[in-house]
Formats: C-alpha cells, structure tokens, sequence
C-alpha cells in the first residue's frame, strides 16, 4: 500500500448533519459522511414535507435540497425541488375524467428562474375548450404568483398550497374540479446565472441574419 492511502485511511471520514433552509425552520433532514467537508458541497438530500414537519398526511411531497456550505459538523442547503410522489397523482386520476396540466417556466422577483407544472383533475371529462380555458388560467396564476413574490415566498405558496387553492378557486368557475395541484417546482438558475445568461447574451437585428435563398 502507498504512503499516500496510508495517510488517507489514518484522515478517515467525518459525518456532517444536513440542514434545511431557514424557511424550513432549520430542520434536520438527514447526514452525509465525507473525507473533507468540500467534497459534499453540491450533494443533494430528498425528503419529504411529512419528515420535516412530523406530518404523516404530507409524505406524499417530496422535497430535494444542495448543499451549499459547511460549518462545524453541519451542512447547510438551499431549496432545489419540490415534487409530488407519482402514487399520489395516480390516485387522483379518475375513468372518465379529465387531466389536464401545462409547464410554465417564470422569474421571481429576485431573479431566480423556476419551472412550475400545475395540474388539474376534473370530475368528469371536459371538452377541449374547456381545457384550453383551465389551463390558460393556471398559466396566468404561476405567473402572476412569481410576478409579486420572492424565491422564498413563492416555494411557500407552493409548499403550502395556497397557489394550487387560488388556481381551483379560479378554474372551478370553468368546469366542475377533483383537484388542482402543483407537481413539480423546479430551481433553474439563481440570479447570478440569469445575470451571467443574460450578459452572455447578444442581440441580434433582424437585419444582420443572413438567409439563404
């Protein structure tokens, strides 16, 4: 054995509790072990929303947070994803119903970009202009929610439910609703990577594109 493994085996692994943000109340939501604490930045953790706040009726969210820095023995995360398990989507499909769902991608306030994906679950089949109409409205909700919200305080409204209950309340008028939910909300960039997208980005006048004829 080199000298080199020696040394490393005699440094052995450390394990480091993993915490949620401060919106999540600090909670701890689970360990990962590492040689150096550097080595689990950029590790992620999934839970789920019944773990964090001892509420069985919720284990059907999943919750995935980064590590983004290390202090002692505790890492320290940033929101990532938030998704709905599949077994609890199937148990809302009904025969003869309606499911309909649409992927909005939107900026918050403070420039972070987010993917959300509304779906609603009507109780009978709707026609397509029906569809047309309760999607438009869920279209228009997710992005007026991003258009007066923080990045904390939009995964709040999703988290909580209050977006999902503003979208039944709206699109119920259209047709008669099981259910509306956000499955899935997904972190794209933070405001450095919008910033750094946007600067790298170049405009170009229709008049300097070249077409072929």
């Amino acid at each position: 054995m080199s000298e080199r493994s020696v040394s490393k085996q005699k440094r052995g692994k450390r394990w480091y509790t993993v915490i949620a943000p401060e919106q999540f109340d600090r909670a701890e939501i689970g360990e990962t072990i590492a040689e150096e604490s550097d080595m689990i930045i950029g590790r992620t953790i999934e839970t789920t929303l019944g773990d964090i706040t001892d509420d069985a009726g919720a284990n059907n969210t999943k919750l995935t947070f980064k590590i983004t820095d290390v202090g002692s023995d505790s890492a320290y995360t940033e929101f990532v994803k938030h998704e709905l398990t599949r077994d609890y989507l199937r148990s809302l499909v009904r025969r003869g119903a309606s499911k309909i769902d649409a992927s909005i991608t939107v900026l918050t306030t403070d420039d972070y970009r987010l993917q959300v994906q509304p779906v609603a679950f009507t109780t009978k089949r709707a026609d397509r202009s029906q569809e047309e109409a309760i999607r438009r409205i869920m279209i228009d909700q997710v992005e007026s929610a991003a258009g007066d919200r923080t990045f904390a305080q939009y995964v709040d409204s999703v988290v909580e439910g209050r977006l999902s209950s503003a979208i039944y309340g709206d699109a119920k008028e259209i047709y008669p609703l099981r259910r509306v939910e956000i499955q899935k909300l997904t972190l794209e960039a933070r405001p450095e990577e919008v910033a750094a997208e946007e600067e790298a980005s170049v405009d170009v006048d229709a008049e300097d594109v070249a077409v072929d004829e």
